[in-house]
């Protein structure tokens, strides 16, 4: 019995003498602590000499909860010897305050190192004034609703790079008079301000690319009025011939708006009906129809261009039959599919948008937004196509409210986990080079004769050709209920495709939306033009490989019940 106590007796002088050394360490340490401030306190009050510039951030002035996971304790004993301190010496706890300026001074001087010092004291002030010059001319900062929009135009996104003048361009080219900015990367453009005049105060959100410019604020509109062009020195983009349509007889029920103008034009035509923000001009001289695409007038069925007189836009026209109409489409965007939303209410069902890489995903994306007016998520995160105003990009891909998620995972369990998905295929040349494309130059851009040439494009074919294969065939496998959607089918019978997609996603939605998706099939992300390399980039050996996979897929499909590939797609 004496041994077991006399053990116990000694473990607790040993601990004892332990706690004893682990507190007089921690009193030296905050001598020291104390010395280090001391002497610092003393270089500062004797120095005259200016802080000096920094070239980054000062990492050791940083709040310790921005450095460990121990930052908010550390910050919270260090509340606690300010506390003590300021029972001891009002002077030290007054340096300390002063001193905590003078860091948020010198952190903020490097943050605006490269601005002048009246855009500081700018930046200072409540109300912020404008610095940068603009194009255009300020009209004011309006209200702006999302159920009844101050510019009712054409809507473009840019998270990223919004500036007043590319916002201001952006209209300009498509016909607009006036450019209103929101949020700081929403660009609007219109014809008329249907909106309230509000405080300027309002107005007070930076454009994301330009510091220091203001681009409208929560619900606020800045808007421009855009640099006057002369009518023969407009240039537009996107004026596009529609063809020769028979006239309907019942113009007002197809929603056509007449115009009688003098010497008659297509360019006049064109002019007044995008002045009117219509998409679609008409032209049976002398009269000028402008409107949208309806039931009673889809531009689906065009007849034959005898009917209708060819003629230049710069010169009068030829009396064209007056029961047929020359249909131009102008850079105007068709505003009644322009909102978008994501579900009102959580998905219980997890449909799948899947596609070997450069099939045309973000297209087809784009016109499922447009179409059903809800939001398309992703898989993954891609900030390019969050700043073009894909917003699904950011949610999480299992939240249940986007209509469907883009992915091109092709793994058995990556393909169980969803209920249904849309299976979109293109033609595999098209698609290696899509993607060659957008590994090169981004979303946007093309492939050099340089990288064409080089040995990236034998190596990605050899390993991306067997992968446009495989994934059909794994989806065709493992996926438990398939829609196949061939995209060179849904270029060539948009509005049968795109209706079967949106039954498919069991959404309802108008056939004025379905045609309004229609008229903005391109979008914003588009390639300009067909740009090809000035050499054939496959090979003989490349064209076998590719040939046998695409044999391949057209069997497997046949095999399970549903269409094989486009005959363009079949080696011959």
């Amino acid at each position: 019995m004496a041994k077991p106590f006399y053990r116990l007796q000694r473990f607790l002088r040993r601990t004892q003498l332990l706690f004893l050394f682990l507190g007089v360490a921690y009193i030296m340490a905050g001598s020291v602590l104390l010395l280090q401030r001391s002497g610092l306190v003393v270089s500062q009050r004797g120095s005259l000499l200016p802080p000096p510039s920094l070239p980054s951030p000062p990492r050791a002035l940083e709040a310790p909860a921005l450095q460990t996971g121990h930052g908010v304790m550390a910050s919270r004993l260090g509340r606690k010897t300010y506390q003590v301190g300021q029972s001891d010496d009002v002077r030290e706890a007054q340096w300390l305050m002063s001193r905590n300026q003078e860091i948020r001074h010198l952190r903020r001087r490097w943050f605006h190192s490269l601005m002048s010092e009246q855009d500081m004291n700018r930046v200072e002030r409540v109300t912020p004034k404008r610095k940068v010059r603009h194009k255009g001319t300020y009209i004011g900062c309006f209200m702006d609703d999302a159920k009844d929009r101050t510019l009712k135009g054409m809507v473009f996104y840019d998270f990223r790079k919004m500036t007043s003048t590319l916002c201001q361009d952006t209209c300009t080219e498509s016909g607009y008079q006036y450019a209103g900015l929101e949020y700081g990367s929403e660009c609007y453009c219109g014809n008329r301000i249907a909106g309230a005049r509000m405080k300027e105060e309002e107005c007070n959100l930076d454009c994301k690319g330009e510091k220091g410019s203001i681009c409208g604020g929560m619900g606020r509109l800045s808007v421009y009025k855009v640099e006057e062009v002369l009518p023969g020195q407009r240039r537009y983009r996107n004026v596009r011939y529609r063809g020769c349509f028979r006239r309907p007889d019942n113009t007002t029920a197809a929603s056509l708006i007449r115009m009688v103008q003098p010497n008659l034009t297509s360019q006049t035509c064109i002019e007044a009906c995008m002045d009117k923000e219509f998409p679609l001009a008409m032209l049976s001289a002398p009269e000028c129809f402008c409107g949208y695409a309806t039931p009673h007038f889809s531009l689906h069925d065009p007849v034959n261009e005898e009917h209708c007189a060819q003629i230049n836009s710069s010169l009068t026209t030829d009396k064209p039959h007056p029961y047929f109409l020359q249909v131009y489409q102008t850079p105007v965007q068709d505003s009644r599919c322009t909102e978008r939303r994501f579900l009102p209410e959580k998905s219980s069902r997890l449909v799948a948008l899947s596609s070997f890489p450069g099939a045309g995903n973000t297209w087809v994306r784009h016109l499922i937004e447009l179409a059903t007016g809800y939001y398309t998520g992703s898989y993954y995160f891609d900030g390019t196509l969050y700043n073009r105003g894909f917003k699904g990009e950011k949610d999480y891909w299992k939240s249940g409210r986007t209509i469907c998620v883009k992915t091109h995972e092709s793994g058995k369990r990556d393909i169980e986990m969803y209920d249904s998905a849309i299976l979109l295929i293109r033609n595999p040349y098209r698609s290696l080079m899509a993607e060659f494309n957008r590994k090169c130059a981004g979303h946007l851009g093309y492939a050099s004769d340089q990288h064409w040439k080089s040995n990236e494009w034998p190596e990605f074919v050899g390993s991306y050709a067997s992968w446009w294969a495989s994934h059909v065939l794994d989806w065709l496998r493992f996926g438990q209920k398939l829609l196949v959607l061939h995209y060179e089918e849904l270029q060539e019978s948009l509005v049968p495709r795109l209706r079967s997609v949106i039954a498919f996603l069991n959404v309802s939605t108008s056939e004025e939306r379905l045609l309004c998706a229609e008229t903005n099939k391109d979008g914003h992300f588009k390639r300009s033009g067909a740009r090809r390399p000035t050499f054939d980039p496959f090979t003989p050996d490349m064209r076998q490989l590719i040939d046998s996979y695409i044999k391949v897929v057209d069997q497997a499909l046949r095999d399970s019940n549903h269409s094989g590939l486009p005959q363009e797609y079949i080696p011959r």
